[in-house]
C-alpha cells in the first residue's frame, strides 16, 4: 500500500515510456455492449447517453444484453427501437447466469470489429468512444481501459473515501500504462477486438481476467485517462461492503490463473506490478491475520518490548476503525474504510472456500 506506489513513481522517473502509435483514420465498426439486470431506474438515461456520443452512427451499435430482466426494462429498450432500430439491439439473456455471460451471449450477435463494455449506471463523456477507439489503433494494444471518474465524492464520507482511495489507484494504472500494461480494468468502461475476445468462466469479471490473459498473449493492457465515464460511488457503509465482497468473490483462486502473469523473464515490469498490485493486495486479509497471529506469539515468546509496542500498535488501529465509523475525520474514516476492505476480503475468501460465490448479485442501490 505505501511501498510499491513509491517504488512505481521511481520507476516511472527512471525509465522510458511506451508509446502508443495513433491512427486517427481508424473509424472500424464498434459493438457498445450494456449487460443489464432489472436497470429500469437508469437503462433510459444509458441509451440516451450512448445515442449522443461524438462517434459516426452508422459506425457503432448499441447491445443491451438483458439478464432475465424482470421489471420494465426490456420494454423501455423497446421502445427506442422503434426510432433506432439500425443502433440498438435487444438481447434476452433466457436464463440469469450473471454479468459475464450476459456478455458472452452479446458478443456472440455483435457485428463491431471492437467490442466496448460498460456498465447500466456508467455515463460515458461525449469523446469516451472515439478515446477508446483510438487508442486501440494501435495493434499492439489488446485491451484499453478508460477512467471512471465518480459523481458524488463530496457528498458523504463513505463515497469522499472510495473516491480517494480510487484516485490513487487511478494514478498507479497511468504509472503502469507508461511503463508496460496495467493489471486490472474496470468494468465501466473498457474495449477489446473481436478476435481477441476471450470466453472466461462466468464467476470472474472481464475487469481482473482480461488484462493478465492479453499480456500473456503478448500485447498491452493499457489506460486512457481521457476515456471517461461517470458513476456514483456507493454512499452507505452497507453498500460499499456488499460491493467489496463482490469484487473480493474469487480473490484465491485468481491467484492461480494465468500463472504466466508472474514469469518476469518474460513478463518483465508486468509481472513486478501484478504481483505487488494485484496478488499482494488481494490477499490483506490474509497478511494481516499472519501479522497479528505472529506478533501476538512473539509477545508470549520473547521479552522484547518492542513486539508489545506493535501488538498495541494494531489492536490500536482496529479499535480506531470499529468507533471510528461514523467519525466526520477523514483520516479515521479512511482507517474504517482500509479495515472494511480487508474484511470484505476475508469474507469473500470464506464464501469462495465454503463454495457459496456466485456469478450474478444484487446492485447496491446507491450507485443507481
Amino acid at each position: 500500500m505505501i511501498g510499491y506506489p513509491l517504488l512505481l513513481k521511481i520507476l516511472h522517473k527512471l525509465l522510458s515510456h511506451k508509446k502508443i502509435k495513433i491512427d486517427h483514420s481508424y473509424q472500424p465498426m464498434v459493438s457498445i455492449i450494456v449487460p443489464a439486470h432489472n436497470e429500469e431506474n437508469v437503462i433510459e438515461k444509458k441509451i440516451v447517453n450512448l445515442l449522443n456520443i461524438s462517434y459516426p452512427k452508422d459506425k457503432y451499435e448499441i447491445i443491451i444484453s438483458s439478464d432475465n430482466s424482470t421489471d420494465k426494462t426490456n420494454n423501455i429498450v423497446k421502445s427506442y427501437q422503434v426510432q433506432h432500430k439500425d443502433s440498438i439491439k435487444l438481447y434476452n439473456v433466457e436464463s440469469r447466469k450473471g454479468k459475464t455471460n450476459a456478455q458472452d451471449e452479446a458478443v456472440d450477435i455483435a457485428k463491431g470489429e471492437i467490442l466496448v463494455f460498460t456498465d447500466a449506471n456508467s455515463i460515458f463523456d461525449k469523446q469516451a468512444l472515439t478515446e477508446l477507439i483510438k487508442t486501440l489503433s494501435d495493434r499492439s494494444v489488446g485491451y484499453v481501459a478508460g477512467k471512471l471518474s465518480y459523481l458524488n465524492s463530496a457528498e458523504n464520507k463513505t463515497s469522499e473515501s472510495e473516491a480517494s482511495y480510487w484516485n490513487i489507484d487511478l494514478s498507479l494504472r497511468l504509472m503502469e500504462s507508461d511503463l508496460s500494461s496495467i493489471t486490472a480494468g474496470n468494468g465501466s468502461i473498457y474495449a477489446v477486438r473481436k478476435d481477441d475476445y476471450i470466453k472466461i468462466d462466468p464467476i470472474f469479471s472481464h475487469d481482473s481476467i482480461f488484462p493478465p490473459k492479453l499480456v500473456n498473449l503478448g500485447k498491452r493492457a493499457v489506460f486512457n485517462k481521457d476515456a471517461i465515464a461517470f458513476e456514483k460511488a456507493g454512499e452507505t457503509d452497507g453498500d460499499e461492503f456488499i460491493r467489496k465482497v463482490r469484487m473480493a468473490r474469487k480473490n484465491i483462486a485468481i491467484n492461480f490463473i494465468d500463472i504466466q502473469k508472474y514469469n518476469i523473464q518474460r513478463n518483465k515490469l508486468f509481472s513486478l506490478f501484478y504481483i505487488s498490485h494485484r496478488t499482494f493486495r488481494n490477499n490483506l486479509y490474509l497478511f494481516h491475520i499472519l501479522l497479528l497471529l505472529f506478533n501476538i506469539f512473539m509477545v508470549i515468546q520473547s521479552n522484547y518490548l518492542i513486539y508489545a509496542f506493535f501488538l498495541v500498535v494494531q489492536i490500536l488501529f482496529f479499535v480506531i476503525a470499529i468507533v471510528g465509523k461514523n467519525s466526520v475525520n477523514k483520516y479515521i474514516k479512511l482507517i474504517f474504510y482500509y479495515t472494511m476492505t480487508i474484511v470484505a476480503q476475508a469474507v469473500a475468501a470464506f464464501k469462495e472456500i465454503t463454495g457459496k460465490s456466485k456469478a450474478f448479485w444484487e446492485k447496491a442501490d446507491t450507485t443507481r
